[in-house]
């Protein structure tokens, strides 16, 4: 369950970004559940980031193979690198859709 902690936090706050996106940019939203899934994945995506990056905790990064990833920063930091992530991956597809419907 250690294992699949990280991806939920991601999962959730990339949802949670991309329905943030959504609701101040009207133009760019995708609607509820199409704003929940690209934020989903852009959360996975900028968490994955945040973490590669050296960003989603000293713990996870100096030492991954001993580390639970369950520290305050690395979970600060899947939320932030999700969050963003999911806010980031919603208006860039909301920004196509958008361009493609004016074709």
């Amino acid at each position: 369950m250690e294992a699949l902690l990280p991806i939920i936090i991601q999962l959730i706050s990339g949802g949670v970004g991309g329905n943030i996106v959504g609701g101040l940019l009207k133009n760019l939203s995708l609607g509820t559940t199409g704003n929940t899934v690209a934020g989903g994945i852009g959360g996975l995506i900028g968490g994955y980031l945040t973490q590669f990056l050296g960003a989603g905790g000293a713990a996870v990064v100096a030492d991954a193979a001993a580390s639970s990833g369950l520290d305050i920063g690395s979970i600060i930091g899947q939320v932030a690198g999700g969050g963003v992530g999911g806010l980031i991956l919603t208006a860039i597809v909301g920004a196509i859709k958008n361009s493609m419907a004016k074709t």
